[in-house]
């Protein structure tokens, strides 16, 4: 069973190979092992990504968990996966428009169970190891940034670390709204969170603490969906991973998932292609 459908599998696997920088072999008897392909090493790391399993289910005879690790590591240094995941948003946004103007953010506790840099006592798990990346999405919920922290982190403590990666997405998709709208729910309802709010001309939209609001107000709905569709993936819904480098690399891996998927089921009603899956519901 293949971890994703092919027609999202392959467009991402071709553009991460594409990233990658040629490597010279500089082995002065040119007799050692040789090297595995990356081709194979991505498909595995997708396995683990969206399965949860280890590194050694995923190995075989062909392709080490060493080599898995070994890899992942090299790719990390490069940077090469989060240069995918803003080329994604880019090209998402010049095909069909990231709508900026409005943006969401909440927090989602997941477990955590062999702890490490991003995990801490969850509060809703009788206190075992959790992580809590804080998610900040667009109108129709594609992520743009996902910040991993540990599970006993308060949500607005979060938002301003949040906020300084977002802007930071200036230098990929160019300049940002200048007074965005922001909703949050009451979790965010403190006076620090609106006094910074203000200061970066944000128009903050905050449910207050007490008040009985559905879910539905204010389009809150988008960035709990969006959580949804992260936590498919069994690595980001219970992390063995503990440095936070590689927790990184997987969350900008599922955003690239999630992003060229919410971007095929659109193009589908309106465009025709060679490897257009016969449903927009792909799972």
């Amino acid at each position: 069973m293949p971890a994703v459908p092919s027609c999202l599998l392959k467009p991402v696997r071709d553009q991460f190979l594409a990233l990658l920088p040629a490597r010279e072999d500089h082995h002065p008897l040119g007799c050692h092992n040789p090297r595995i392909a990356d081709e194979a090493v991505f498909d595995r790391l997708v396995q683990v990504l969206v399965f949860g399993c280890g590194y050694e289910r995923a190995a075989d005879d062909r392709c080490s968990a060493t080599t898995l690790r070994r890899r992942r590591d090299e790719w990390i240094k490069l940077g090469v996966m989060e240069e995918l995941r803003l080329l994604v948003l880019s090209s998402y946004d010049r095909m069909t428009g990231l709508e900026l103007d409005h943006l969401v953010a909440d927090g989602c506790i997941t477990k955590a169970p062999w702890g490490g840099a991003c995990a801490g006592r969850s509060p809703v798990d009788r206190g075992k190891q959790g992580l809590k990346p804080s998610q900040l999405t667009q109108a129709q919920g594609i992520p743009l940034v996902t910040e991993p922290a540990p599970a006993n982190t308060r949500d607005h403590t979060l938002l301003p670390t949040t906020l300084n990666a977002y802007s930071r997405l200036e230098n990929a998709l160019g300049p940002l709204p200048k007074r965005p709208r922001l909703g949050l729910d009451a979790g965010y309802d403190y006076r620090p969170v609106r006094d910074n709010l203000a200061e970066r001309g944000i128009d903050a939209r905050i449910t207050r603490r007490g008040e009985q609001v559905p879910i539905q107000a204010g389009g809150r709905w988008v960035v709990e969906r969006t959580n949804s569709w992260m936590n498919n993936f069994g690595k980001l819904r219970r992390c063995t991973e503990r440095r936070k480098t590689v927790i990184e690399f997987y969350i900008a891996l599922a955003c690239v998932f999630v992003t060229v998927r919410h971007l095929i089921r659109q193009a589908w009603t309106h465009y025709r292609w060679d490897t257009r899956p016969p449903t927009p519901r792909i799972r």
